[in-house]
């Protein structure tokens, strides 16, 4: 035991030092002020739900790049749901915990990175005009059960699947210089951040899993799955579809069976899906709801 409790301090110290050196402050580092031009895409464009389509092809090029600017505002706003609830999760562990610790108090910064992050992505909604940074009813509804639990495994867990998907996604956008800049530096911002939130979760879960009894392993395993479907298609919420002039039920029919959509999911999910696979948490009986979800080929 004092093995681990010294492995998970000197992890916390490291990522104490880190953030020392390499945090940011969205509100001073990005240039607010600057016009997002309308012909310019948010995402690659075949990262965008309905890209080669029908329905993608009886959009203008700036319909299409609005699309994609939407389509990003409304994964902010997951982001920002899903943050919430890390947040509350976290501070709950640090209340369990002994604030002495650099494992608790590396806790209390990522919810300190958290919150700079949340306010970034909503007033990178707000810019682009998307008309909300709530979640919908549904993920709402789903947000106040998960805090009901209060699990914090499955808040490390979650953490993971959500910061890894994302992180994907934005390494992408970052590395394509045809993008709107405003998008790449809120991406560049996260990306930094996430990767030592990345680096807290992991250990932590791969603790408490080796803990798990055999009943609580496969109850774990079905939640998780159902956590991860969730966080997926709140990703994309129907209302782009009718910002772009499009009937929203439609359209989400037609991304959803889209198999370039698909393979961004894909894509995005896969070092989250090899590293709970690598644990055992996604094996034959609980890999169901990660194909429903479009996160396994």
């Amino acid at each position: 035991m004092k093995a681990l409790s010294d492995a998970r301090e000197r992890n916390a110290e490291r990522l104490l030092k880190v953030s020392a050196k390499h945090s940011h402050d969205p509100l001073t580092e990005i240039d607010w002020d600057a016009p997002i031009d309308p012909d310019q895409f948010a995402l690659p464009p075949h990262r965008v739900s309905l890209y080669g389509t029908h329905l993608w092809q009886q959009l203008t090029p700036r319909q299409q790049a609005t699309l994609s600017t939407h389509q990003l505002a409304s994964v902010t706003s997951a982001g920002i749901w899903f943050e919430l609830i890390l947040m509350n999760g976290l501070v709950r562990h640090v209340y369990d915990s002994d604030l002495t610790t650099q494992h608790a108090q590396y806790a209390l910064t990522e919810v300190a990175d958290e919150c700079r992050h949340s306010t970034m992505f909503a007033k990178y909604i707000t810019k682009t005009g998307y008309p909300s940074a709530r979640p919908s009813r549904r993920a709402h509804r789903r947000g106040k059960f998960h805090l009901l639990l209060n699990d914090t495994t499955l808040t490390f867990a979650g953490a993971i699947f959500v910061e890894e998907f994302t992180d994907a996604m934005q390494r992408e956008m970052i590395r394509d210089d045809s993008l709107q800049p405003l998008a790449r530096s809120v991406a560049k911002i996260h990306v930094i951040e996430e990767a030592r939130h990345i680096g807290y979760a992991k250990p932590e879960l791969e603790r408490r899993w080796a803990r798990m009894s055999p009943a609580r392993r496969a109850l774990f395993r079905q939640v998780l799955g159902v956590l991860a479907y969730e966080a997926v298609v709140e990703c994309v919420n129907p209302r782009v579809y009718a910002l772009a002039g499009l009937d929203p039920r439609e359209a989400r029919r037609v991304a959803e069976a889209n198999p370039h959509w698909r393979a961004a999911k894909v894509d995005w999910a896969r070092k989250a899906v090899e590293f709970f696979t690598d644990l055992g948490i996604i094996d034959r009986r609980s890999e169901a709801m990660w194909r429903r979800a479009s996160l396994l080929r």
